[in-house]
């Protein structure tokens, strides 16, 4: 045993150390290959032993790259051919490539890495590879291409390809085509499609076995016209016969398969143009469709009927045997219904007298929670028993809801009236400020009733206040859960309503001012007095959907004008 531990315990090390040895390999290999990068890199970007340069752009002052023959002839094929049969040669002129592209080959050719930042110039770089004959460049370009085409720029990517004519990224293009082609039927860049590359995409199509929509072979229509217009034939004979021609070049690539029964009474309005040979195999192909299906509903009505026949006949020798069992079972049901009619009778007088007890309890239920509903209710009013404002149930159930503060709500009195105190902005802020939670009702003589709940409260500690105020002996007091609200306004039979802060004006939530009442934003402002004031109702404050901002509307909504109000008591409430 100890033998055979020892032995395992041998093998792990080994191959601990081979596996150790085969990363240090690794690691060596990376440190090789990131070291012959970097040395071609300098040697692409330093000016040692160059013997080669490549002019681009301009002709006529054309920019110099200096370069190595060596490496460019053992990594570009194009290069090598050159420099074989132009060994004295020390320059080579490429000026329909600029500088940029050229740059990027040659970090290829020298250490193999090229940056594709401008997809809008994949295709030159495609086009650069393939000139230099760049296999495995052209290869990576081309996936490259392939992943960037999407619905925005599949038609910058079709037009450029006319150069090189890709199967690949043709058929990517195409593919969008006909994934979208309902959405841009009408787009401009498909009617700049050639006759060439409709015909192409109307193969590929037929490849897939797809078949052609009515929207399609309208958009040939307007493509033809287009066509006619842009080469201004003069006489009518002329267009209809291009017309024609066209037509013919397109609809004899068609498969009978590939056009919808529903749209062949459609394409016959094209009828003029369209080749006869196409119309007799769509027709021939239709009827026939037809002359089967009618065969093939003959035989299955057919069918239908026999089995029909076969069970109507076993339903006729069941049925007879039912009659039989339906008497016998009548003259049972006649009994039982007897008795269950006199059980039935004892039911009803039973549920009778039940229903009369529980009449009986549900009374005495309604008259306890009535009783219980006015003790709520008194407690409720009993919190605003010295209000002059408020005399509603429903306004303090509404305010209730708003602060959703039940302690609060249940403890706070009120620490303010300016018909007891005096309408006097000094004698509001002795009794209101640094209390914290603090509720306001305002009433106009209009009988306007609105006002504003605040969580910080009004506070001459200028921590608390906006820091750009702090400075100063007024500022803005942030409030994230404060709000205004709206109990009585008879213009249009308003409900009551709450409104939260906007976002983004949390710091505008109240205005601290010796000199002035209660501040909420600046769509509720008391002066000094406390007898008046201004609602630019909206600023701070999110308005009812339906009204809009700066309007007569939005500044007469709280207290029937934007600054012509007049107050007729102010009531604070805290703890």
């Amino acid at each position: 045993m100890d033998n055979n531990n020892n032995n395992q315990i041998e093998n792990q090390n080994e191959n601990q150390n081979e596996n150790q040895n085969e990363n240090e390999m690794k690691n060596l290999e990376k440190k090789v290959t990131k070291n012959l990068i970097k040395d071609y890199s300098n040697l692409l970007n330093g000016n040692s032993f160059k013997d080669f340069s490549i002019f681009v752009e301009n002709k006529s002052n054309p920019f110099e790259i200096k370069v190595h023959k060596s490496i460019l002839s053992s990594r570009s094929p194009f290069f090598n051919e050159f420099l074989k049969g132009e060994n004295h040669v020390n320059s080579i002129s490429l000026n329909q490539f600029n500088k940029k592209e050229m740059e990027s080959i040659l970090s290829y050719i020298y250490y193999g890495n090229i940056s594709f930042e401008n997809q809008e110039n994949l295709i030159q770089l495609l086009e650069i590879s393939i000139y230099f004959k760049l296999n495995l460049l052209k290869e990576i370009i081309q996936k490259k291409i392939l992943n960037s085409i999407n619905y925005s720029n599949f038609f910058q990517f079709l037009f450029q390809n006319r150069n090189l004519n890709s199967n690949e990224i043709e058929i990517k293009c195409f593919e969008l085509i006909n994934q979208n082609f309902s959405q841009i039927q009408n787009n401009e860049n498909l009617f700049n499609l050639t006759k060439e590359e409709i015909i192409k995409f109307i193969q590929f199509k037929q490849e897939k076995k797809e078949i052609f929509q009515f929207d399609f072979f309208q958009f040939l229509n307007n493509w033809i016209k287009k066509r006619n217009k842009s080469l201004k034939l003069r006489k009518y004979e002329h267009k209809m016969n291009e017309k024609k021609r066209l037509f013919h070049s397109f609809f004899s690539l068609f498969d009978k398969d590939s056009i919808s029964k529903q749209d062949f009474d459609k394409l016959k309005q094209f009828d003029i143009f369209l080749p006869k040979h196409l119309l007799i195999n769509l027709e021939r192909t239709i009827f026939e469709i037809q002359d089967q299906e009618k065969e093939k509903k003959i035989k299955e009505k057919e069918k239908e009927n026999q089995k029909l026949k076969s069970k109507t006949e076993k339903q006729n020798q069941w049925n007879q045997k039912l009659k039989s069992e339906n008497d016998k079972q009548k003259q049972e049901n006649e009994k039982k219904d007897k008795i269950l009619k006199q059980k039935d009778e004892e039911i009803q007088n039973l549920k009778l007298s039940f229903e009369k007890e529980n009449e009986k309890e549900n009374e005495k239920e309604n008259e306890k929670e009535n009783q219980n509903q006015n003790q709520n209710q008194n407690k409720l009013m009993k919190i605003f028993s010295n209000s002059k404002i408020i005399k509603d149930i429903e306004y303090v159930k509404k305010l209730k809801e708003w602060i959703n503060d039940n302690k609060f709500f249940s403890k706070m009195k009120k620490g303010f009236s300016a018909k007891r105190d005096g309408f006097n902005s000094q004698n509001w802020h002795k009794a209101v400020d640094g209390k914290g939670k603090t509720l306001v009702i305002i009433k106009t003589k209009d009988n306007f009733i609105f006002g504003g709940f605040t969580k910080v409260g009004f506070t001459n500690d200028k921590s608390k206040w906006r820091k750009k105020d702090r400075n100063y002996d007024w500022g803005y007091i942030p409030d994230s859960n404060a709000f205004i609200f709206s109990l009585r306004n008879d213009k249009g039979d308003r409900k009551p309503e709450k409104f939260t802060i906007k976002k983004g004006k949390e710091e505008y939530a109240i205005y601290y001012n010796l000199n002035s009442g209660p501040f909420f934003g600046s769509d509720i402002e008391l002066n000094y007095k406390l007898q008046s004031g201004e609602s630019n109702f909206g600023e701070s404050y999110n308005l009812p959907n339906e009204i809009e901002y700066d309007t007569k509307e939005a500044q007469s909504y709280l207290a029937g004008s934007f600054d012509k109000w007049v107050v007729d008591e102010v009531e604070t409430y805290f703890i």
